[in-house]
């Protein structure tokens, strides 16, 4: 059964990355000269890194959704257009793993 799940998140992570390959190109037509964040792309990251990261916190939702959830919306960030994408997924991982460290109990 667990193979099935990993071809489920494979999928869903290539469905991802196409949808976001897609978004980008329609909405960046010009080579990469954008440097400012896309607010949309850097809260589906964080919201893509905080499930992936912290999908036990959440007890009342099955973990295979909130995975499957996870990678697709982190599919939609890292499969900009190459130059997009890549400060909002690392701020993704950095404020995931910050919440996952202060609700590990790591720290204290």
């Amino acid at each position: 059964m667990e193979e099935l799940y990993y071809m489920i998140y494979i999928i869903v992570f290539i469905i991802g990355s196409i949808a976001g390959l897609l978004l980008s190109y329609k909405k960046h037509m010009e080579p990469f000269i954008m440097s400012e964040i896309d607010v949309l792309t850097l809260v589906l990251s964080i919201i893509g890194w905080f499930l992936l990261f912290n999908h036990g916190l959440i007890g009342f939702i099955s973990s295979v959704i909130l995975l499957t959830i996870a990678f697709f919306f982190i599919g939609l960030a890292l499969g900009r257009r190459p130059g997009y994408g890549r400060k909002e997924t690392a701020i993704g991982i950095l404020v995931a793993g910050v919440i996952w460290i202060l609700t590990s109990g790591v720290l204290f």
